[in-house]
């Protein structure tokens, strides 16, 4: 299978080394581009880039002007990167259609694994259809969960959340985010209906269930310890 390109746009070199080399590692082609002018060249030239990584704050033409560009073109998921962690400029990007939204300062392991779910999720990245974590296995082909070898009987939507978690581990989500990720924003009850999903999964994780840890005030967190 060939690399899936990556295009990474900022006006910082040491930032794209560093998302660069950590992409690369995974086994992505990493394009580079230093403003907003060159990026849309090179998005248009290549034709097949995967996924954007956009800084909002650069000269020439900024990450929201390109993120409107493309979006008249192209449907490419688009993860944006700023350094303010402002909720208009989170909700603008929503507007926009920005997949993802990342602030600065960030671990680029988490950006790694944001890129590696949002693949999954528009279907590109189909080589990871087994993800485990913890004694906890995934079969996504098969539609299968095992816990410690034995199997789960998980109804569709439990089975969705679990591999949500896995996907995400290490990552604290909003309810309102697993709402939309997981059940896809055709969903009009309210987020209780998380909490009841997460309370029947952890009882059929056994004494794994603790992997899926409160956030309180915001959502859930899937962490295996040690």
């Amino acid at each position: 299978m060939d690399a899936l390109k990556v295009l990474v746009v900022d006006d910082e070199s040491r930032m794209r080394k560093l998302v660069k080399d950590f992409l690369s590692k995974k086994g992505f082609e990493v394009l580079e581009a230093g403003d907003g002018e060159m990026a849309l060249d090179i998005f248009y030239e290549e034709k097949d880039i995967a996924l954007i990584i956009l800084d909002v704050m650069m000269p020439k033409m900024d990450g929201w002007e390109v993120c409107r560009e493309i979006r008249k073109n192209s449907r490419v998921p688009i993860i944006m990167l700023t350094a303010r962690s402002d909720e208009r400029d989170e909700l603008l990007g929503f507007e926009l259609g920005v997949d993802e939204y990342i602030s600065k300062p960030f671990s680029p392991k988490i950006l790694v694994a944001r890129v590696e779910a949002i693949l999954r999720r528009s279907g590109q990245n189909t080589s990871d259809e087994v993800i485990s974590a913890g004694g906890i296995v995934i079969d996504k082909a098969a539609h299968q969960a095992t816990v410690d070898g034995q199997p789960m009987e998980l109804s569709f939507k439990e089975f969705e959340l679990l591999t949500y978690f896995l996907e995400n581990e290490g990552i604290a989500l909003s309810r309102e985010k697993i709402l939309n990720s997981v059940w896809n924003y055709d969903y009009f009850g309210d987020a209780r209906t998380i909490d009841t999903h997460v309370k029947k999964l952890r009882s059929k994780m056994g004494d794994k269930g603790e992997y899926i840890k409160t956030v309180w005030g915001m959502g859930y967190k899937f962490e295996v310890k040690g």
